[in-house]
C-alpha cells in the first residue's frame, strides 16, 4: 500500500480560488465545482454549505459517520435530487437545470452502495448497457439488421472486453451477472460506469466486502483507470487504509456539513475529523 502511495501521489497546490487540486492539473479547468450547494428535507438540512473544487484528474475522498450525508452529496451531483440551494458546475458547465439522464450524457457516473446489476443479463449484456450514449445506429437500422447496424454492434463487442480487460473480467464476458462473486459484481459495476465515458467517476463504497486482497488490487485499478482515461474520481468509503492510500485530497462531513478538507496527512491529524470518525472508529475496533 505504501508503495502504491508513493507512486500515484503528485503534490497539491493552491487553485486562484484557495482550494488545493493536484499539481498536474493547475493549468485546466476543474472538472467539478460545487459552491454552497445543499438539500433540505422537510426541516431537516440533509447537506448544507458543500463546496468544493476537483482538477481534472483528482482522486477525492469523502468520509464521515454514517447519516452524515456523503450518499446525499452524491445524488445531488448526478441529479437523483435537486438541491435546494447552491450551484454545480462541470467543466465549467452549470448543471442547475439537468437530468440524471442529462448529468451521465455530460459526464458524470457512479456506482452504489448496494450493486445495482442487471442480474440475468450477462456481464458483457451488462456493460453494453452503459455504451447506450456511443450507439450510432437508427432504428430502421436495427430493425433491418443494415450493415450500419452490425459495424456499430462489433465495435460495442470489442469496447466491452476492453473495459473488462481493465479487471480481467473479459473471459466472463458470457457469464450471467448475478451469479458471479461479491467482489466481481462490484467490479463490473465500476466497468459499466466507465462504459458511459465519463469525465468524473464517483464510487460509493466500492470496497464494501471485499477482502484485503481485493481491496489492494481495487486500490491499484483506481489509479489505473485515472491514468488510463485521464478523469477524476470521488470516492466514498470507510476503508481508512484505501483512503489515506490513494486519495490526493480528502473532505469530512458530519451532519450534513463539511469539517474538514485537506490531504491524508492534515485529515489524520485533524482533531474534529478523529473526533467525529476517524476517533469514533478506533473506538468500535478497539
Amino acid at each position: 500500500m505504501s508503495e502504491t502511495k508513493r507512486r500515484q501521489m503528485t503534490p497539491m497546490v493552491p487553485y486562484p480560488s484557495g482550494a488545493i487540486v493536484p499539481e498536474r492539473d493547475l493549468g485546466s479547468m476543474p472538472v467539478l465545482e460545487c459552491s454552497h450547494l445543499g438539500i433540505d428535507f422537510g426541516g431537516l438540512k440533509a447537506v448544507d454549505d458543500f463546496n468544493v473544487i476537483m482538477g481534472r484528474t483528482e482522486i477525492a475522498g469523502l468520509i464521515g459517520p454514517n447519516g452524515a450525508g456523503k450518499t446525499t452529496v452524491f445524488n445531488l451531483l448526478t441529479r437523483v435530487y435537486q438541491p435546494t440551494r447552491g450551484t454545480m458546475m462541470l467543466e465549467g458547465r452549470d448543471m442547475g437545470s439537468m437530468t440524471t439522464v442529462e448529468a451521465n450524457k455530460a459526464g458524470i457516473a457512479r456506482t452504489f452502495q448496494n450493486i445495482r446489476l442487471f442480474d440475468n443479463m450477462t456481464v458483457e449484456e451488462n456493460v453494453r448497457i452503459g455504451l447506450h450514449n456511443q450507439i450510432r445506429y437508427g432504428m430502421f437500422s436495427g430493425i433491418l439488421r443494415l450493415p450500419q447496424y452490425w459495424k456499430a454492434e462489433k465495435k460495442q463487442h470489442e469496447e466491452a472486453l476492453e473495459l473488462l480487460n481493465i479487471f480481467d473480467m473479459a473471459s466472463m464476458a458470457d457469464t450471467r451477472a448475478g451469479s458471479l462473486p461479491y467482489g466481481a459484481q462490484r467490479r463490473l459495476e465500476i466497468v459499466r460506469a466507465l462504459a458511459t465515458h465519463p469525465k468524473l467517476l464517483l464510487l460509493d463504497e466500492p470496497a464494501a466486502g471485499m477482502n484485503p486482497h481485493e481491496t489492494e488490487e481495487l486500490m491499484e485499478n483506481i489509479i489505473r483507470i485515472r491514468d488510463q482515461f485521464q478523469i477524476a474520481i470521488l470516492l466514498i468509503e470507510h476503508d481508512m487504509n484505501l483512503v489515506m492510500g490513494i486519495c490526493e485530497d480528502i473532505c469530512v462531513l458530519n451532519f450534513g456539513r463539511i469539517i474538514a478538507k485537506g490531504t491524508p496527512d492534515e485529515i489524520q491529524r485533524n482533531p474534529a475529523v478523529i473526533e467525529a470518525y476517524l476517533g469514533k472508529q478506533k473506538e468500535a475496533q478497539a
